[in-house]
Order: structure tokens, then sequence, then C-alpha cells
């Protein structure tokens, strides 16, 4: 390699110019600041509760750590909690939307910045295209509820089987989801914070009334004896099941995406990454401890568990309601992640890895309108041609990769730049933010090759588009 490549290639951007830049930045000349504190968390509770409570805690209890499950959750949650510890503390000093990419630029430098931002869009847009696909499997049933029948070609993915050829309701919930983010972040997030009060009431009432039917019997053992294959049930089931319902919790850190669009940035940032990755946890733990509790483990690897719960508890209404909370709480999870994708192509096209279109604000509604449309078509056509697996399959590994890397640009930011002054500070540095990696690198160990196999194609193809158009165009 030429000096002068190595030279373009690990070109880093300067922290104290992009937080020069953010306070003299005004108001009127970028993205519109509509968001306080209690938006962002119920943003980040909005993009964490979704597919894994309603769907992963049965697959993941069924399949590999039994009653173990709630500990699954437990270990997941302490790694997303280094994480957001170090996220908290790089959005409130470095408040734009760039999230791990612009984090990764100031420190490792640009084809760094590429790789995680390329992979950034497998955590964003495949990540709400999985969960669009949740949702339309919950839609069918409420549609069947009613006695409508849609007709197995447009409720199936085309590569999902035979039968089926387009998942419409997959793909229409997306484009709807679209359109409401294009007219603007306001509009958004108020309907985001009235549907997550909806869907974590009903959170509470299956914990709720699902613990007056708890037989504890159905907890022992906690952790059933292994099969003798690593990874089914035994305390490697239980590691198994983090790595599975790590896909829970994908989404809390699209708060750091909001932070150009935040009042306080240093202040609201920090308080909605960690108040949403704690409250989500709890809630978590108790609705596996409840769902283990009321239905034996080995029944509950079904498309809709926590609606198998309600049947159970022999309330006929409950399943009703908990249903309807499912499709509430995967529409927030798509809008959050929906969000959090064009806002990370805003920062890469500011900064001419990426077409201008991608930065480009409506004149009226001050949102990235072009990407937010572009995006939504592509994660649409994802929705309706691809089964749930392949895309659910590449969503965590590409989150924890980036999530590795935030660690990382904390003890850097620390070492290189001790002088800034950072209004949030993430406690126990060193050992805080290694522990984060560590955590990354074993939920990352423990998933299938195939999947290391396409996070592999997948960055070449990123580092294709690098080579011919992003570092030609990076604007240094």
């Amino acid at each position: 390699m030429s000096a002068v490549a190595k030279k373009l290639y690990l070109t880093r951007k300067s922290v104290v110019a992009i937080i020069a830049a953010h306070n003299a930045e005004q108001d009127g000349d970028g993205l519109k600041r509509a968001l306080g504190w209690a938006s962002l968390m119920a943003l980040g509770i909005g993009g964490i509760i979704g597919a894994g409570i309603f769907v992963l805690t049965g697959t993941a209890a069924a399949n590999y750590a039994g009653p173990g499950v709630m500990l699954s959750f437990v270990l997941s949650g302490l790694a997303c909690a280094f994480v957001a510890l170090c996220y908290a503390e790089l959005a409130a000093l470095i408040p734009v939307s760039g999230s791990a990419y612009t984090y990764t630029y100031v420190t490792l430098g640009e084809i760094f910045a590429w790789i995680i931002g390329w992979n950034l869009v497998l955590e964003y847009a495949a990540g709400a295209a999985t969960v669009a696909v949740g949702w339309a499997g919950y839609f069918n049933r409420v549609m069947e509820g009613f006695g409508i029948h849609i007709p197995p070609a447009f409720t199936s993915a085309y590569l999902a089987g035979p039968h089926g050829f387009f998942n419409v309701p997959a793909a229409g919930v997306v484009l709807l989801l679209t359109m409401l983010l294009v007219r603007g972040t306001s509009e958004s997030t108020l309907f985001n914070n009235v549907i997550v009060a909806l869907k974590v009431t009903v959170v509470l009432m299956v914990i709720a009334f699902g613990a007056a039917h708890v037989n504890t019997a159905n907890w022992s053992p906690l952790v059933p004896e292994n099969s003798g294959e690593f990874g089914v049930f035994g305390w490697s089931g239980v590691a198994r099941g983090a790595s599975v319902v790590f896909f829970a919790y994908v989404g809390f850190d699209s708060v750091s995406t909001a932070a150009q669009e935040a009042h306080t940035p240093q202040r609201d940032i920090p308080i909605g990454i960690v108040g949403s990755l704690i409250i989500c946890t709890v809630l978590y733990v108790a609705v596996a401890a409840v769902a283990t509790g009321v239905v034996n483990y080995r029944e509950l690897g079904v498309p809709d568990p926590m609606a198998l719960v309600s049947d159970r508890t022999g309330i006929s209404w409950l399943a009703w309601v908990v249903k309807l909370g499912a499709l509430a709480g995967l529409t927030t999870a798509i809008l959050a992640l929906l969000y959090g994708q064009t806002r990370v192509f805003f920062t890469m096209a500011n900064d001419g890895l990426l077409p201008q279109v991608f930065a480009k604000l409506h004149h009226r509604y001050r949102t990235p309108a072009v990407s937010q449309i572009v995006v939504g078509v592509i994660v649409a056509l994802a929705a309706g041609l691809l089964p749930i697996d392949i895309l659910g399959e590449m969503v965590s590994i590409g989150t924890l990769a980036a999530f590795a890397l935030v660690c990382i640009a904390v003890i850097h930011l620390r070492k290189s730049h001790p002088e800034l002054h950072r209004p949030f500070r993430a406690p126990g540095i060193p050992v805080m933010p290694i522990l984060g990696i560590l955590s990354c690198i074993a939920l990352m160990v423990a998933l299938p090759l195939d999947t290391w196999l396409r996070l592999l194609i997948w960055t070449g193809v990123g580092l294709a588009i690098y080579m011919f158009y992003g570092i030609n165009h990076a604007r240094r």
C-alpha cells in the first residue's frame, strides 16, 4: 500500500472540529431539534421492545436455554450495559447523527468508519425488514381471528417456500412508516410515544396476569441438562440463548443517531440510552420468568409465545390484547430502525462517502426525505421477498462488531483527548469498555459459521463501493 493511499484510508475526523461545528450550528441550518429526554427514551424503548420480547423469548427457551433464558437475557443485557455507557459518553461528547460510524471515524480512521457504517445497514435496514416480517405474522393472525384469510402468496416471501410470492403486509407497514418519518421527526415521535406507552402497558399486563398462574415446577431445573451438543441446553445453551436474544436489545443505540435533533443532547442522549436499556432489561427478565413459569419451556417454540402464555391463563380477552400489543411493539421497532438508518446515511453523505442525495433535507419538513424514501423502498422489498431467518441471522453480528468498536473509541479518545469536556463520563475506564469488547466478541463467537461467511461477503461488497466511490469523494 502506498503512503498516499494509507493516509487516505486512515484519515480521521477531528473531534475538536466536530464539537466546534456543532456548537456553532444554528437550528435553522440543519435537522430540526424536536426531541427531549422522554421522547428519546421512548425512541429507545420503541426500538428495543419488538420481535425479541414477543417472539425470541419462546425460541431461545424451547431450543437452547429452557427456563435459563432468564439468565440469557441478563447476560445479553449486561453486555449491552457496558456498550450503552460507552455510547452515552460518546453521544454526549460528539452530538451528531452518525452513531458508531462517527465515533470510529474520529478514532480508527476513514476505512474503518466506512466498514462500520456499512455494517450498521445490517443493524438498521435488515433489522427493520426482519421485524416487519414478524409484524406481518402477528397481523395475519389477527386478520384470521376476524375471519379474513389473505392468500399465502401474499403473506409469505418468495424465498420462504413454494407458496410464497411477496409478503404484502410486511412491505406495506414499512412504506407507511416511511411516509410518517418523511413528514417529520416530531410527528413520528409523538406517534412512537403513544404506541410505546400502549405496548409497555400490554407487557405489564402479561407479567401481572401471568404471575398469578406461574407453576414453579416449570422452573425446575432452571438450566436443563446439556443434550451433548454445544449450545443445546446446559450452560452452553444459556450462552447460545444470550446470542439469540441479543437481537432483542438491538435498537437502544438508535437514540444516539438522534443527537442532532435533541433539545439538549449532552444531557438527553445519555438519559435516553441508559434509561431505555434498564427499563427493557427488567421487562425482558420478568416476561421470560412468567412465560417459562406458565408454560413448559418445551412448548414455547411457536411464532407467538406471548399469545400462548395468555391463552394458558384462561383469560380469553388477554390473548387478543397481547396480539394487538405485539403489533404495536413491532410497529415502533420498525419506526426506530428506519429512523436510525437514514440518520447514519445522512452523516456519511455529508462526509462524501455516499452520494449527496442521502443528505438532502426536505424544504418544508427538514428531514432527509429522499434518503428516507430510498431506504424505505429497499427495506420494503427485502421484507417482501426474504424470509425472516435469512434477515435475522445477519443483524446481530453486524451490530456486535459496531458495538465493540464503540468501546474501543471511548478508550482511544480518553487517551488522545483527555482535555475535552465530557458532559457524561462512563465509569470504570478502561476496564468497563474492555469488558464490553470481550462480551461482544464472546457473543459473536457463539454465532454459526454461516453468519460469519455472510458478514465477510457483505463487507467485501461494502469495500468495493468504498474503493469505487467513497475514497474519491470523501471530504477530508
